[in-house]
């Protein structure tokens, strides 16, 4: 069986899909890797490191299984082989161009966004992977934007206060932000919509918010969902005093397949001190923050409001490796003893299948097909 690792097709990603250290590991699964040249260059991987793995480099490969990290564009779908596997981050609820040129291929697309969250799920959750990945990166974003120091400093030029620190959404990036945010120093606080987050974030040493949640505000698969109006605008009035006293705002919060929910608005941004910084995980979802533009800067008498969409590449070499680990315990359930074998009766692979055979499977990705 012959697995192809792609070049992404995004400028701004530097992460790949397989490294080579699990190039090596696959090898041992009757796994012929085949990369193309220069894909792992901005991850720190050459392709001598992947030769010396045993994997193949060439210009353009073709396999059994492709696999990428971000979404190809419908023009490189065309170009794989009828009835082979793509696997990667494919926005399959919203990207419909690509899942046309899926099922024009008869390409079996499993996504990672579409992984079941169970427990033995847990090796294939890319998006938790990827998602600590941010968290970490996001705060050190946050921390170069902001004009304040996140520790206290006790110098001879006096003492130096902690910066606070508030993050919104409390899933996986938004406790690795927490986490890291608490190792630099800072006083740091957070707040989620589900009462059940409050336990986590103290278990890290943060304050929860003392701001509106609810009982229903999660999905079976754990994950947020939209609230009510009236909910909201609580959030809001509870919050902005919070983010008014805040040094750097986090903010995590998504829902999958909705756009992000509003959680700072343009108002409580003016209200913040001038040298604070937000930094808007969800930008790429439409943002919680009123005033995020996906990746750009965005000054507001004085604040500094970011919507990097990349956050995961700026720690490619280790972001890629997770991942690549991830790749490889899916790739467990579709290679056995050396052949490519797609069972759609098991639990995870029935989840993260989006399409097979020329049929849209996944009812977000029907949905946004409009398939009744």
């Amino acid at each position: 069986m012959q697995l192809a690792v792609h070049r992404e097709a995004n400028p701004s990603e530097r992460r790949v899909a397989v490294t080579p250290r699990i190039a090596s590991l696959l090898a041992t699964r009757d796994i012929e890797v085949v990369v193309a040249s220069g894909a792992g260059d901005r991850a720190s991987f050459s392709n001598e490191t992947y030769l010396q793995a045993g994997a193949t480099v060439t210009e353009s490969p073709s396999g059994d299984v492709n696999v990428l990290v971000g979404p190809p564009p419908p023009e490189q779908i065309e170009g794989l082989p009828e009835g082979s596997v793509v696997i990667g981050f494919l926005d399959p609820f919203t990207n419909t161009d690509l899942l046309t040129a899926i099922t024009a291929k008869k390409l079996t697309a499993i996504a990672f966004e579409a992984v079941p969250r169970t427990t033995l799920a847990q090796m294939m959750d890319a998006l938790s992977s990827q998602a600590t990945a941010a968290g970490y990166a996001a705060v050190l974003k946050g921390a170069a934007a902001a004009s304040h120091f996140l520790p206290m400093l006790t110098t001879a030029a006096g003492t130096i206060p902690p910066a606070k620190v508030l993050v919104l959404g409390t899933g996986v990036a938004g406790l690795q932000a927490i986490a890291t945010a608490k190792r630099l120093g800072a006083v740091t606080s957070a707040y989620d919509i589900r009462p059940e987050a409050r336990e986590q974030v103290e278990s890290l040493g943060a304050r929860f918010v003392a701001a509106p949640t609810a009982e229903d505000a999660a999905t079976e698969g754990g994950y947020a969902k939209e609230v009510a109006t009236d909910m909201q605008q609580l959030q809001l009035a509870a919050l902005a005093p919070v983010v008014a006293e805040s040094d750097l705002v986090i903010a995590t919060a998504q829902i999958p397949g909705r756009p992000a929910p509003l959680l700072v608005t343009t108002e409580m941004v003016t209200a913040m001190r001038p040298g604070s910084a937000i930094v808007d995980i969800a930008a790429s979802t439409g943002g919680n923050c009123e005033a995020t533009v996906a990746d750009e800067e965005v000054d507001i008498n004085g604040v500094t409001v970011l919507g990097p969409t990349d956050l995961p590449s700026r720690v490619a070499t280790d972001a890629s490796e997770m991942y690549a680990r991830n790749l490889a315990s899916m790739l467990e359930l579709l290679v056995v003893d050396g052949e490519l074998t797609i069972d759609l009766g098991n639990e995870i692979m029935a989840g993260a299948c989006v399409a097979h055979a020329g049929e849209i499977r996944h009812a977000l990705s029907r949905k946004a097909m409009g398939i009744e």
